[in-house]
């Protein structure tokens, strides 16, 4: 267990007002910056499409790590060095502009409630949107259904290391705990007491050294759970004892949205195929717990089952599985249709802002569309009714 929260070394100055908030120039990062960063919500593309989000590009300044430019865009350091040739975590190169894989290709599984796709390092919460009609000439809610998503959330995760898989199946949430207490099993106190010659039984709640953070999501599969991190640093590793860690600020948003019964699944796809008006794309991500080692055989035979040979260039799809990029690439037959667009977020609209350091020219390139509407791009948060920093208009 880290015994000292990580002290954050980097940069960050921003757009405000009326533009998506991005750091451009050297700067420490605080945590009130990251605490205070936009929630955006994806509407759920509609027919077959299935691919969320747009790319963005940002260059890097001096002083910033691929740790800090991650949390701030809702990515972990590893999605962008995937992304972007291994690039160095802690030495990316200034001046250098990177992509960021901020486009996804939903899991294979129901828009239903919360999915994580593990090799992704991923989780998606599908918002169910409450319902409003007229009865005896009054407006009343209807309860939200799991299966009425209009939006998903997206953030990325820190899981179990290899020797503690963060297990399959399906699951719900159970309960929710404000600054839990961590009761170590014995099999973790006897691992600590190993390693650094002492461990405490039980670390209380809200403590700077509960691994736990300050929000717990308990699920229905014994000893698991969806929780903080007083590291933010491991989320995109694999680190934990099977527990699912996200960013402070992500999991104090999920946490306020995610009621308890909320179902649930730990989903395993390392490749997942997707469509966006009429092109077909693939998304491949590292075998994280070896599941599949021969993971081009793999994708022909994901193919094969679902009916997509005929519509994939294998060549191109090879390529795909070699890069692991987890950036969704075409893959289609001839030339892209339609390329993905690599673009800023669109602005948020209701005048919001995130609270952030005086505006300076983006840093992001905007080209092509950024229209919400089509399901490529973000949205502002639909129904954070939290209050705070955190409340966000309607969406259109």
């Amino acid at each position: 267990m880290v015994k000292k929260p990580f002290v954050w070394l980097a940069a960050l100055i921003v757009v405000v007002a009326t533009v998506y908030a991005v750091p451009v120039s050297a700067h420490n990062w605080k945590d009130t910056d990251f605490a205070n960063r936009p929630l955006y919500a994806y509407p759920l593309p509609g027919g077959r499409d299935d691919i969320i989000g747009t790319l963005t590009t940002y260059k890097i300044q001096p002083g910033d790590t691929l740790l800090d430019v991650g949390r701030w865009f809702g990515l972990s350091a590893k999605e962008i060095s995937d992304a972007n040739h291994h690039m160095d975590w802690w030495l990316p190169p200034p001046g250098a502009t990177v992509i960021l894989p901020t486009e996804h290709i939903l899991p294979v599984a129901a828009y239903n409630g919360i999915v994580l796709n593990i090799p992704e390092m991923r989780l998606y919460y599908y918002y169910p949107s409450s319902v409003y009609r007229r009865h005896h000439g009054k407006t009343e809610i209807v309860p939200a259904s799991f299966r009425s998503a209009r939006v998903v959330y997206t953030f990325p995760v820190g899981l179990g290391r290899y020797d503690w898989k963060t297990p399959i199946g399906k699951w719900t949430v159970t309960a929710k705990v404000k600054d839990p207490a961590w009761v170590l099993p014995e099999d973790i106190y006897e691992e600590h007491l190993e390693r650094d010659g002492e461990a405490d039984h039980m670390i209380p709640g809200g403590d700077p050294d509960n691994p736990l953070g300050h929000f717990k999501l308990d699920l229905s599969i014994p000893e698991y759970g969806l929780h903080g991190t007083n590291v933010p640093w491991g989320v995109g590793m694999t680190v934990s004892h099977g527990c699912v860690r996200l960013y402070p600020e992500d999991i104090d948003r999920l946490f306020h949205k995610v009621p308890v019964g909320t179902p649930g699944q730990f989903v395993y796809e390392p490749v997942k195929f997707g469509w966006r008006g009429g092109a077909i794309y693939a998304e491949v991500h590292e075998d994280l717990y070896g599941k599949y080692p021969a993971l081009w055989s793999y994708a022909q035979q994901l193919a094969r089952a679902r009916g997509l040979t005929a519509d994939i260039d294998m060549d191109k799809l090879e390529k795909v599985v070699e890069a692991k990029t987890g950036i969704p690439t075409y893959v289609g037959l001839g030339s892209e249709p339609s390329p993905s667009a690599i673009s800023a977020p669109p602005v948020a609209t209701g005048g919001e802002s995130a609270s952030a350091p005086a505006a300076v020219p983006p840093a992001v390139s905007k080209t092509g569309s950024e229209s919400a509407s089509a399901g490529a791009g973000y949205a502002p948060d639909p129904a954070d009714t939290d209050g705070g920093a955190w409340t966000r208009s309607s969406a259109p």
